[in-house]
């Protein structure tokens, strides 16, 4: 039966690397089935222009839990490893701190990848700051995994985390609990495909376990939360580390449910995640009281760890894949429910970034943001609910690549500051020719696959869009509306 709270508890699922034709919403062709996704897509609204605000996992976390663009702070381009030191600077507002002024108890279950401060064995701390690079090659052998972590979720806002502190296959391979690991890694991890990286694991790990431990731990915190102290509201914040390689699949529980092999079934599993948190909504009878938000942090890998592709576009008919600054790279799917305040099966085209979530989230509980805190976020809470709203919501957009390549979208331009990917995709980095484009530009409304390079043809939207770029480079800001 419903609470009735005045502020709703607010979950936000979080997918790593799930593409935007990987939703059978969203691409109807999709080899993966996707029935909790689908089911969700019929009970509120889908926003088919929501980008991440990278194509990399790292600054796509920062900016939606900050609203504020990820390449302001030392991280100019890739993503950090599992021993990487807190990027999240210390006196920033995220999204659990502002709702923990309102008094809601707040968790994190997942994928981190926002950094902790390690300590050796010398009992120092692992690395400078500003040495991201040695943070990106550690490999944990020389951690004191006895000592305490900080810098985490714990000191972001967040009552309570569990989860992992990177990617799947990244060291270390334990979970976290609050500001310790669960378990001392003593032993060397099993290395099988190329791209894991060597480091310890706890004596009982096991990859194929870890996404469903974030579904009861989230759903744990739920159940929890709600008949320990129903009055109270909650925020949510479940990154999983699905569908993100390795693809290790317990046998009995998902193999074989898409036909796009492994990934695919990470993707199932993904769904399955969701449908666990909306069936435990249901029953402690606070679905109605609940706004739930599902998306992804950039888009998907064009080709599987095995090579193949299944014939499955992941990121639908968009242009790129995964750390490219085509929209293949940042254009996610996004739905989101909230019973009575978001009318069901709906859809929105408006242009919209994960920053948004900072500004939405501030409008619901009625906090005026200061000038230091969401400084990229615009408030996206009338397009949810599908009331009417000065159009554009947003002047523009800031896109950024694996390799730190800009691209600047305003209405239906989109301008891309270097001439390649910036990412996996070939061409990666491409130099000028004599009298040929510097960059790239195009009219997304004619041509959303961006195939036709207008740089040269419109040198006057070059000159308004790089200046408009620059002057959101030089302010520390691109929110306009306050």
């Amino acid at each position: 039966m419903s609470k009735n709270k005045k502020l709703p508890n607010i979950v936000v699922i979080f997918a790593d690397d799930m593409g935007y034709g990987d939703v059978e919403t969203f691409n109807p062709e999709s080899k993966i089935p996707t029935p909790n996704m689908n089911k969700l897509t019929s009970q509120g609204i889908i926003l088919t222009d929501a980008h991440s605000s990278s194509a990399v996992c790292t600054p796509s976390r920062y900016s939606l839990l900050t609203g504020r663009y990820c390449w302001r702070t030392r991280l100019k381009e890739g993503v950090q490893g599992g021993f990487g030191a807190p990027l999240i600077e210390p006196t920033r507002m995220t999204l659990a701190s502002l709702l923990k002024k309102y008094n809601y108890k707040t968790a994190a279950v997942g994928k981190w990848h926002l950094g902790f401060d390690w300590v050796t064995e010398g009992g120092e701390k692992l690395a400078a700051v500003n040495d991201d690079k040695i943070q990106r090659d550690e490999d944990g052998f020389n951690i004191d995994y006895t000592q305490p972590l900080s810098g985490g979720p714990l000191d972001h806002g967040f009552d309570y985390y569990f989860g992992i502190s990177a990617s799947l296959d990244m060291p270390p391979y334990c979970f976290i609990e609050n500001d310790q690991t669960v378990g001392i890694p003593d032993r060397e991890k099993e290395v099988y495909y190329t791209q894991q990286s060597r480091g310890l694991q706890t004596p009982d790990w096991k990859d194929e376990e870890v996404d469903i431990t974030f579904a009861e731990k989230a759903v744990e915190f739920i159940e929890k939360q709600t008949e320990n102290n129903p009055e109270k509201p909650f925020f949510l914040y479940l990154p999983t580390s699905t569908p993100h390689r390795p693809n290790d699949i317990r046998p009995d529980f998902v193999k074989g449910k898409s036909d796009a092999g492994d990934r695919g079934d990470m993707v199932f599993l993904f769904d399955w995640i969701v449908g666990q948190v909306m069936d435990a909504l249901d029953d402690q009878g606070i679905e109605n009281d609940t706004l739930l938000i599902v998306s992804s942090d950039n888009g998907a890998r064009a080709i599987c760890a095995n090579g193949r592709d299944y014939g499955h576009k992941s990121n639908g008919d968009w242009r790129g894949q995964k750390a490219d600054i085509w929209d293949g790279g940042h254009r996610e799917p996004f739905i989101a429910r909230w019973p009575g305040k978001i009318k069901k099966g709906t859809t929105s085209d408006e242009l919209v970034y994960h920053s948004d979530l900072m500004a939405t989230v501030a409008s619901i509980v009625g906090e005026e943001l200061p000038n230091d805190a969401g400084e990229d976020s615009y408030n996206i809470l009338p397009v949810l609910k599908g009331e009417s709203y000065e159009k554009p919501l947003r002047e523009a957009v800031v896109h950024h690549s694996l390799a730190g390549h800009f691209s600047l979208r305003k209405e239906k331009w989109k301008l891309i500051c270097s001439l390649g990917s910036g990412g996996f995709s070939e061409p990666k980095d491409p130099q000028p020719e004599p009298g040929g484009p510097e960059g790239q530009l195009y009219n997304l409304e004619e041509d959303p696959k961006e195939t036709n390079n207008l740089w040269l043809e419109k040198p006057e939207i070059v000159k308004e869009l790089n200046e408009l770029l620059q002057k959101y480079k030089n302010s520390g800001k691109s929110q306009t509306k306050r």
